[in-house]
């Protein structure tokens, strides 16, 4: 009989985590084929995007070789973009491959499961707002990350060729203060710094303008006002001009149209406002939200199929009191640990055990100046608010914990000394 085969579709955080303890459990001791595709070749955390967009961390020295890192965890790596599901057969349909060129690398393809899971994360959505699609910057991937921060050192470049008595302030508007939109605000100020430092702009920080654009009553409507309260407190202090309360209603090459009438302008903008799970799958014959994710019973498994499991952002996993699992990495991580348990589970034709979220928290970054956040939350308490170097710990402790569960113990070590390796012999951030 053959091994059962698993295939993960998404290689984000949760997925890759997931398919790492799966390779290990399973497929290094050939009981199961475990495959990863990814449209990608390499893995980022998503945290941690705003920072390849200012240049900060280098995503070449960061990312993560699919195909590398497969042949020491046990599972094998398909290149593709997923297009179609046939659930009766147990088969997914890969998009074909071109190179830069438009030539084909690799034409359509399909890839048979006996067990198969979503987890293909969430991109932004910009709610049909006329003009966002073709005159802003988003931070759904390494690419588009890359992109915003080509523009931002060609626009800084430009700017350098006014006169000192014509220069204008240089200009950026970010739509969305969560997590992404505040710390990028904070990064951006940083960077400008260090650019000027370098010599590439003559402009600081001090002559940057930062518009943040939020349609809620506060920055970060999502996290509590303890956190929220001090945030924007500093983003003040730090020179950001904040737009709280504020819909944005179209957009253009110049900037914002706001909903009371007035104009944001921009040189550069950036959409970080709200997320949705990838159109497409809705299209796929599974139970979906009207924001496309995938409906699933509380133990990850498919409302529509018990072959199929989705997690992380892409999926609506119910909890308690009518609610359901927030689109935050923190989830996707405990989901990944319990989802690990229910596939073997599964396997053995065992009862499935329910995920239920544990809020351990929120921490926001706001560049070198400041970090703030709450630990250990629950639903009788508030937890343990953080500030300052004590926070900005537990932010970085966050990411090498995701680096431990990816490499081990003795890789992530490793990766810490190189890390700090070169941050001593490197530029602090990525200059071409």
């Amino acid at each position: 009989m053959n091994a059962p085969r698993i295939v993960i579709v998404g290689g984000g955080a949760g997925g890759l985590e997931l398919v790492t303890r799966l390779g290990k459990k399973l497929g290094k001791k050939k009981k199961a084929d475990i495959v990863l595709v990814d449209r990608d070749q390499t893995h980022v955390w998503k945290p941690l995007l705003h920072e390849v967009a200012t240049g900060k961390l280098d995503s070449g020295l960061d990312e993560v070789s699919y195909q590398g890192h497969s042949r020491h965890n046990g599972y094998r790596f398909q290149r593709g973009t997923m297009t179609g599901l046939d659930r009766e057969a147990r088969r997914i349909h890969l998009a074909a491959i071109a190179d830069e060129d438009g030539h084909e690398i690799l034409p359509q393809r399909t890839l048979d499961y006996d067990y198969l899971v979503l987890s293909l994360g969430s991109v932004s959505n910009d709610f049909g707002t006329p003009g966002v699609s073709d005159n802003c910057y988003f931070l759904d991937s390494t690419l588009q990350a890359e992109q915003f921060r080509k523009a931002l050192l060609n626009t800084f470049l430009r700017h350098n060729h006014q006169n000192d008595d014509q220069q204008t302030p240089l200009t950026l508007a970010i739509v969305g203060a969560g997590a992404t939109g505040v710390e990028l605000s904070a990064e951006l100020l940083d960077a400008t710094d260090m650019l000027n430092s370098y010599g590439v702009t003559r402009v600081d920080r001090h002559k940057l303008k930062i518009h943040l654009i939020e349609a809620a009553p506060r920055v970060l409507p999502a996290l509590p006002e303890r956190i929220s309260q001090p945030v924007h407190r500093q983003l003040d202090r730090l020179g950001v001009q904040l737009h709280v309360d504020t819909r944005v209603t179209q957009a253009d090459e110049h900037g914002f149209e706001t909903g009371d009438g007035k104009r944001i302008e921009a040189d550069l903008s950036v959409w970080a406002a709200g997320v949705r799970a990838p159109a497409f799958l809705s299209e796929l014959g599974l139970s979906t939200r009207p924001n496309h994710q995938v409906l699933v019973h509380q133990n990850m498994q498919s409302v529509d199929d018990a072959n199929i499991f989705a997690f992380g952002d892409c999926a609506a996993c119910p909890q308690p009191g009518d609610k359901f699992v927030p689109p935050r990495a923190q989830a996707a991580h405990q989901q990944a640990n319990l989802l690990f348990r229910n596939i073997l589970a599964a396997m053995e034709n065992k009862p499935l055990k329910d995920f239920n979220y544990r809020d351990l928290g929120s921490l926001i970054s706001l560049a070198h100046f400041d970090a703030v956040g709450n630990l250990m939350r629950s639903s009788s308490s508030r937890g343990l608010f953080v500030e300052g170097k004590l926070a900005k710990l537990f932010y970085v402790s966050l990411y090498r914990m995701h680096q431990r569960a990816v490499h081990g113990t003795a890789r992530a070590g490793l990766t810490m000394l190189v890390d700090a390796l070169n941050s001593w012999i490197r530029p602090r951030m990525k200059l071409h």
